[in-house]
């Protein structure tokens, strides 16, 4: 791709989040592109929505994949204005985008009070040590649904 088109679909990123914080929202706007043509933008609207899932990325990724009829995106890139949190990045990864470029990093987030490190350095700790109890419970019951899935012949796999 043509570095000055990523810098305009960049662009279009951060000028999502700077509009993202005029509407209330939070400073972090997304697009996703597939074949030089931007598909879907998102913006933060965690606050707005009462949403702690609407963040840009996931915003746009949703949003592409409706409008793209799929829930793989493998064929697109997704700018966005800040480095994916770990939720926003768990969804990049499971939509199988081939490309991310971002413009603030996650400590240029915590440093206005984005508390995106303290997940990643959750996720590190074994489970024993996280500061959010996390105790499994009932794994034989829960078995059973994993059971039908091996079992169903027309299951769509992802």
């Amino acid at each position: 791709m043509d570095p000055n088109q990523d810098k305009e679909f960049m662009r279009r990123a951060i000028a999502l989040a700077s509009e993202s914080v005029s509407l209330g929202g939070g400073p972090f706007g997304a697009v996703i592109v597939k074949d030089g043509v931007i598909v879907a933008e998102g913006s933060n609207s965690v606050t707005i929505l009462n949403d702690p899932t609407a963040h840009a990325e996931v915003s746009a990724i949703r949003e592409a994949c409706r409008r793209l009829g799929t829930f793989h995106l493998s064929s697109c890139t997704i700018y966005t204005s800040c480095e994916p949190c770990p939720m926003c990045l768990g969804a990049i990864y499971w939509a199988g985008i081939k490309q991310i470029f971002y413009g603030n990093t996650r400590r240029d987030a915590a440093a206005i009070n984005f508390a995106d490190d303290f997940i990643y350095e959750e996720l590190e700790r074994p489970l024993d040590r996280r500061r959010l109890p996390i105790r499994p419970l009932l794994r034989d019951e829960a078995q059973q649904s994993f059971r039908l899935w091996q079992q169903k012949t027309d299951r769509v796999e992802y």
